[in-house]
């Protein structure tokens, strides 16, 4: 499976809104695994469609080997607040505090197209309303004060020129040593 390119803060389809899926086709199939090879590659516990630069309402996550697959998600219940650290994958190397709700209830449709519903807390139910906002075109540092936003975004300044034409690019090796590790367990 090829390893998909990541697209990074400032590339605009990053902010667009992603477009309902209303078929599982073999192609979209595809695309969620190399979606999950792409996430594994890249150290990550969730990827989203715009990520990769599809529009796709698609989002992959795995979070402590608890693996999903949300085809148009939606949170349907909320629950309790709690601050806690988040990266992305799309803006590499910035981290910052972000409050979000510690449980919450998603309701989508797996690889199958068979509609599902999933309750989950703390670091699962982080991940998922992370996810689930990309394809809203909402980032993380959206969600910061003012200053924090500035912080994080001064130093994105100084990391985004690792990345030309707005795109992240992972090295084949890294899927070899997490296949590696794999074998391992």
């Amino acid at each position: 499976m090829p390893l998909l390119e990541i697209r990074v803060l400032g590339d605009p389809i990053l902010r667009e809104e992603t477009i309902p899926v209303t078929e599982i086709t073999d192609e979209l199939r595809t695309l969620i695994d190399d979606m999950f090879e792409t996430m594994h590659a890249a150290k990550g516990i969730g990827l989203a469609a715009p990520q990769v630069g599809r529009r796709e309402r698609l989002t992959v996550v795995d979070v402590d080997g608890d693996r999903f697959v949300l085809i148009n998600p939606e949170i349907v219940e909320r629950e309790g607040k709690a601050k806690g650290e988040e990266g992305c994958l799309s803006i590499p190397d910035v981290y910052a505090d972000v409050e979000r709700a510690t449980r919450v209830v998603v309701r989508a449709l797996d690889r199958d197209g068979q509609p599902f519903e999933v309750e989950a807390r703390d670091l699962l139910a982080r991940c998922f309303q992370h996810e689930i906002d990309h394809l809203f075109g909402t980032l993380f540092i959206d969600h910061l004060s003012v200053l924090k936003r500035r912080s994080a975004l001064a130093k994105w300044t100084k990391e985004k020129e690792k990345y030309p034409r707005l795109i992240r690019r992972l090295d084949p090796a890294d899927v070899a040593a997490h296949h590696h590790r794999d074998e391992e367990l």
